[in-house]
């Protein structure tokens, strides 16, 4: 048996690759969808607010040898994603990646915590959201994947998912996200619970656990309480940068990782290890 061409160029390649990232105009969404542009994927990226998709588009394409559009929707809701999945349908007959990056978390006191806005929209955007993306695009994930080449579905979890303490500097001080991390690690189990439902159709289904992004959701964090108090504690001296997460992201789509299912990786530097030196877990 010969030696199969194991070139980087060929492993990594992701060119010509249809992607679909929700979540897509800022932070850790955004990053990825440059990632596979500048790269020859056809990437569409898909949130609620139009004016920022355009200004993210418009920057992605600066770099891009790929093609960069946009969705407008909102997947709080199954009826938000069916009309995103709809919208996709309307533009392409395949999908060869589906990221499922939109997010949401919310932070209250203990004994004070909303249930619509705290729970209900929390599971909704990170849990529920996941399923029905997947489940509505399974049929052009599927179309014509096989072992070698199928098709890929990553979900965006977070280190949060693996850490008990809902009581960080993330938050305002007397504040938790008490729903955040449960539904994080529901994004865990899901991927799970997916990749062996479809495997059988070709197609791998991972996660993504980050630890600290610059992004919206920890803007508040890293203004308030300054970078200096996470990359003190990070083993390895800073948070995450775009390369961080488009090269995982990119490794998990491409034919490196065609044999590669239900994995959960951690993407936070070592983080996860000492993350209980920033949190303000005695300030109930």
């Amino acid at each position: 048996m010969s030696t199969p061409n194991l070139k980087v160029p060929t492993l990594f390649d992701v060119q010509g690759k249809i992607v679909l990232v929700t979540g897509g105009s800022s932070g850790i969404g955004k990053m990825v969808a440059a990632g596979f542009a500048q790269n020859g994927a056809k990437v569409y990226i898909a949130s609620r607010k139009e004016s920022q998709l355009k200004e993210a588009v418009a920057e992605i394409r600066r770099g891009a040898t790929g093609s960069v559009d946009y969705i407008v929707g909102n997947v709080g809701s199954k009826a938000g994603c069916d009309a995103i999945i709809n919208e996709f349908k309307k533009r392409e007959s395949k999908l060869h990646v589906l990221i499922n990056n939109s997010g949401a978390t919310w932070g209250a006191p203990y004994d004070d915590f909303p249930e619509e806005k705290g729970w209900d929209n929390v599971f909704n955007v990170n849990v529920k959201a996941t399923f029905y993306m997947t489940v509505g695009l399974t049929d052009l994930l599927s179309k014509d994947s096989n072992s070698y080449d199928p098709g890929r579905v990553i979900n965006v979890s977070s280190v949060a998912s693996v850490s008990p303490d809902a009581q960080t500097v993330l938050a305002a001080k007397g504040n938790g996200t008490w729903s955040y991390q449960p539904s994080k690690a529901a994004v865990n189990h899901l991927t799970t619970v997916l990749a062996l439902k479809l495997g059988p159709k070709q197609i791998t289904v991972n996660c993504v656990c980050p630890g600290v992004f610059p992004s919206k959701m920890t803007a508040f964090g890293l203004k308030t309480a300054g970078e200096e108090t996470f990359t003190s504690v990070q083993p390895s001296g800073r948070y995450g940068t775009p390369q961080d997460a488009a090269g995982v992201f990119m490794f998990l789509s491409s034919p490196a990782s065609a044999h590669v299912t239900g994995a959960h990786i951690l993407l936070d530097g070592g983080a996860r290890y000492v993350s209980p030196s920033i949190s303000q877990s005695s300030k109930l």
